[in-house]
């Protein structure tokens, strides 16, 4: 048992785990929003609300920037290791 114990660095294992876990959910989360802000300004646009329609498609340029920052971040975290 001592021989697995040096050979897997179970803190490096666990902060692999959660670090995932926690940027797959958050994009994910991201993705939705820009999705609802695509979805509403498109609605509010036809209904001529321009201002809402406006807020929801600000929402969703800011959330696919995030998209866009966290894919650039872990293309540019990978290419670094």
């Amino acid at each position: 048992m001592i021989v697995a114990t040096a050979i897997v660095n179970a803190h490096a294992l666990l902060q692999l785990v959660y670090v995932s876990l926690i940027a797959g959910v958050g994009i994910c989360v991201v993705y939705a929003v820009a999705v609802i802000g695509v979805t509403r300004s498109s609605e509010h646009r036809r209904a001529d609300r321009r201002a809402a329609s406006a807020l929801y498609g600000a929402l969703a340029t800011i959330a696919v920037a995030g998209c866009c920052w966290a894919i650039v971040t872990g293309i540019a975290i990978m290419a670094k290791k």
